[in-house]
């Protein structure tokens, strides 16, 4: 947990050890964001430091930083793919413990995920009926996902779900599975990406991108599209209304759904308005 009174320093919150909730700075009249990593890292992902600090500089936020590295550290992709239910469950129970013990509101909750925590996000979300106000899914993992899968996110999660691809089809799933879809230079490849073999770089953007776009003086405007397969047709219709990626608040409330593009630029500030 980081708050105001400590933003770089943390406590530690733990399931079945309500002193550790009581007796911390949680504040349930201020809103509260999980920030949650993916494979092969830990709680000392750089995204995690990179939100919480923008959160931070922006106004007065419970944010807790999920490691599930017992889990996400295994070298075997296919096993800790396989546990981002029990994660998921873990943040799920971590969420009725601060209702139980600090009366927080689901309402003011926002669950951030990248990669395979993206999915960790989706399932704390349906351990919560789908009550839960925002999940921001960060290129959702794509191998061994599919749409409609029981573990996978989707739209019924919380809510307000969005995604934002950045690597889709290659670490990144290339189903949408949020109500909004964000699609930032097609979704694939990035600018300031090079040759990218493995797609990583490409897939680190999507939290840099909403890193940014967290107290942004530019926002990250985007164009909706008629389809998901306008997007992988390189080409976008205008339909409907224009949005924004990201952002604090989310499009919570707004209407926002569908698929969007929108351009970058290749490296940051990478809005471009």
């Amino acid at each position: 947990l980081f708050t105001r009174s400590n933003p770089t320093t943390p406590q530690f919150l733990r399931i079945n050890d309500p002193a550790s909730i009581i007796n911390s700075n949680f504040n349930p009249a201020n809103p509260t964001r999980f920030t949650i990593h993916g494979w092969s890292n830990d709680g000392s992902y750089p995204m995690n430091n990179a939100i919480r600090d923008r959160l931070l500089a922006v106004g007065d936020f419970n944010v807790i930083t999920v490691d599930w590295g017992a889990a996400a550290l295994n070298p075997s992709y296919i096993g800790a793919r396989n546990s981002v239910g029990a994660a998921g469950f873990g943040v799920g129970r971590m969420i009725d413990e601060l209702i139980a013990h600090r009366g927080v509101d689901v309402n003011s909750i926002y669950l951030i995920g990248f990669s395979l925590g993206a999915h960790v996000a989706g399932n704390a979300g349906k351990h919560h009926g789908g009550r839960i106000n925002t999940i921001i899914a960060l290129d959702p993992a794509g191998p061994l996902f599919s749409a409609g899968q029981a573990d996978a996110v989707s739209p019924q999660d919380g809510l307000y779900v969005e995604t934002i691809m950045s690597n889709a089809g290659l670490l990144g799933i290339n189903v949408p599975l949020g109500q909004a879809n964000f699609y930032p230079n097609g979704g694939r490849s990035q600018p300031g990406c090079g040759t990218d073999i493995g797609g990583s770089c490409a897939h680190a953007r999507a939290p840099q991108f909403y890193a940014e776009s967290i107290g942004a003086s530019v926002p990250f405007r985007s164009t909706r599209c008629a389809n998901h397969d306008e997007i992988l047709a390189g080409v976008c219709t205008p339909s409907g209304p224009d949005a924004n990626m990201g952002g604090q608040p989310s499009n919570f409330g707004r209407g926002v759904n569908g698929i969007f593009f929108l351009a970058t630029n290749g490296d940051a500030p990478f809005a471009r308005g």
